[in-house]
């Protein structure tokens, strides 16, 4: 059986926010740098307040910026 997976649009979304930087990002949602490199690489999920704090800076509905995959269990 997969994990499942949360993937996300950070990259896209900075982009189209005037190229907004990572660190810029970290500073509005009050996490560090590393914090939004490690959840845009999706090697880290943000708890469901930052996710929310995130998805205000760019006035999104939190499901235009996170995705949650569900993992398909697959039987032999």
């Amino acid at each position: 059986m997969r994990k499942a997976k949360v993937s996300n649009s950070l990259r896209r979304l900075r982009f189209e926010s005037d190229e907004m930087t990572q660190q810029q990002l970290a500073e509005q949602v009050g996490v560090t740098r590393q914090t939004i490199v490690a959840i845009e690489g999706e090697k880290y999920s943000p708890s469901l307040e930052l996710a929310f704090r995130i998805a205000a800076v760019f006035e999104k509905p939190l499901e235009e910026v996170f995705r949650y995959e569900r993992s398909k269990s697959v039987r032999a």
